[in-house]
């Protein structure tokens, strides 16, 4: 059986803190945030830009959070402002928000690994169960 992977890296700058932490990030501070989206499936679909199934997903969609937050993004956010309260603002959870927003906007049966530098030496990855 075929099967496609796309994948996009972007970055946005946001700030953020760690709730009740016990030291330094539990401070306002701020990050140049990487980010890899690889989205896979076994068969293509139409997007908004094309009423044919010719793609996996519009590399579009899967930079969706690379936008001003003015613009539904997260670039030059206040995180602990922007995510909803059930994702806490560690590089763990902002992946998962990032994965889960990302997995809304795809059809149903793409998969999902998303991956996030908090620096670049430190990352976490959150994909598909």
């Amino acid at each position: 059986m075929p099967r496609w992977k796309l994948v996009t890296e972007f970055t946005f700058d946001s700030a953020h803190y760690i709730t009740d932490y016990d030291g330094p990030c539990g401070r306002m501070h701020g990050h140049t945030y990487r980010v890899r989206v690889e989205a896979t499936s076994d068969r293509l679909y139409p997007s908004a830009h094309t009423p044919h199934p010719v793609m996996v997903a519009d590399f579009k969609t899967l930079r969706w959070a690379k936008k001003d937050v003015t613009e539904g993004g997260l670039d030059h956010a206040v995180l602990n402002e922007v995510l909803p309260p059930e994702y806490a603002t560690t590089a763990e959870m902002i992946a998962k928000y990032i994965h889960d927003e990302t997995k809304r906007r795809l059809p149903e049966g793409v998969r999902l690994k998303v991956t996030v530098w908090e620096t670049p030496t430190s990352w976490v990855e959150y994909e598909d169960a």
